[in-house]
């Protein structure tokens, strides 16, 4: 960013006043612990300063801020369920929902980074790495000294990833990795890859890839009109030698990619909400300070409606992922179970975001209030890591014990 442009940023940060509040109305506080509010309470502060003075302009020159990754790790948002002996949190999984809410009310694009870096890169190496790869990699992820990307999706494999092209052949002393992987998070900055490849008896497996391994390229995305504070592109391996120890040992097949993506929809599920509790409490406060006819916009009926609607889908979904929240911690909650908190959360922020444009009139389309940026955002949200209709099958699945995937 030029000088001037940062200069600009600054001058914005004293306009830009974060007067969000969180909205409780069945308590749900009363069912976290002391921990858990030390904690949302710690990530909201940072997110009020650091992220809510600047993301309007992040988002309109399509900016992805790199210092956040070194804050992110101070802060402890990298890997928060991960222990503390590789420089993870040791946090429950409440806790790791309530940062996933709090970075998501100040922007999806932030928290993607945050959970791709936990959920998607720190979680694979340390469920299914060796001791070594985890002392080597971890620490540094959770700083934020290293930056981590996650490579499943395909150019002709999204839903579908047992599909994948991408191989690697044993060369011996070393492995051949070929393909290419695209609408990676964090890719065109990242210093490793968590790459899910077949093998020459096409079975699934995770290599990590180093930036700097030759034939390895990272392509930046450009022209996106959602999460454009954050940075997505391409993952090309082109003869890519990577090295045996790089392998992820623990397991393999399909299986191994989808437990990455369930401990990331969980995030979702709670990020998402974290969006349309900031759409609703912009919608509330302006509709109880705009004027028309000689009184508050919010005195009229339809405006009411809008509310008390967002209010309560709002509530719901804050109790669905508590309850969530508690079969992780148990080490009980299901895929499917999963599936219908990501499909059923981000669909409720969707529609809040939609209806608070409508509050907001001409003003809800202005990057004086989030609610136009929130609402790009999540039309990637109810995409990826798993779209809306795939999250449907899955419950389906569930529910008849027959699959219509294909």
């Amino acid at each position: 960013m030029s000088s001037s442009s940062a200069a600009e940023f600054n001058a914005r940060k004293s306009l830009k006043q974060d007067r969000y509040e969180q909205p409780d109305f069945y308590g749900i506080d009363d069912l976290l612990t002391e921990e858990h509010k030390l904690i949302r309470s710690s990530i909201r502060d940072f997110v009020k300063r650091e992220i809510s003075p600047y993301i309007e302009d992040w988002a309109q020159h399509a900016h992805f801020p790199y210092e956040m990754v070194k804050k992110f790790g101070d802060i402890g948002a990298f890997g928060p369920t991960i222990p503390t002996a590789y420089g993870g949190g040791g946090m429950d999984y409440i806790s790791y929902g309530i940062l996933m809410q709090e970075i998501e009310r100040g922007d999806s694009g932030m928290r993607s980074t945050a959970s791709v870096q936990g959920s998607l890169v720190m979680y694979p190496i340390y469920k299914f790495g060796s001791e070594e790869q985890r002392k080597k990699y971890l620490p540094k992820l959770a700083s934020g000294e290293w930056l981590g990307c996650f490579g499943l999706t395909e150019p002709d494999h999204g839903s579908n990833p047992s599909g994948m092209v991408t191989n690697f052949k044993d060369m011996g002393d070393h492995y051949l990795l070929n393909g290419a992987k695209m609408w990676i998070s964090n890719s065109p900055r990242a210093d490793v890859a968590v790459v899910w490849a077949k093998n020459e008896a096409g079975r699934i497996h995770g290599l990590i890839v180093e930036r700097g391994m030759p034939g390895f390229s990272t392509p930046e995305t450009h022209g996106k009109w959602s999460l454009r504070a954050s940075a997505t592109g391409e993952l090309v391996f082109d003869q890519v030698k990577v090295p045996k120890e790089n392998l992820l040992p623990g397991k393999n097949g399909l299986g191994a990619p989808m437990m990455c993506l369930d401990s990331a929809r969980y995030g979702i599920a709670w990020g998402a909400i974290g969006a349309a509790m900031d759409c609703y409490d912009s919608a509330k406060r302006y509709a109880i300070e705009r004027i028309q006819f000689g009184k508050p916009i919010a005195s009229f009926q339809l405006v009411q409606k809008k509310l008390a609607e967002m209010l309560t889908e709002i509530t719901k979904a804050q109790l669905l992922n508590w309850r969530l929240g508690v079969l992780m911690n148990e080490g009980k909650a299901t895929t499917p179970q999963i599936s219908l908190a990501k499909r059923n959360n981000v669909h409720t922020a969707l529609e809040i975001a939609r209806e608070a444009r409508q509050i907001h009139g001409g003003m809800g389309i202005t990057g004086e209030y989030p609610i136009m940026r929130h609402m790009m955002n999540l039309e990637s949200v109810v995409t990826y890591e798993g779209t809306h209709d795939i999250h449907l099958l899955i419950l389906g699945n569930q529910i008849t014990g027959i699959p219509a995937f294909f």
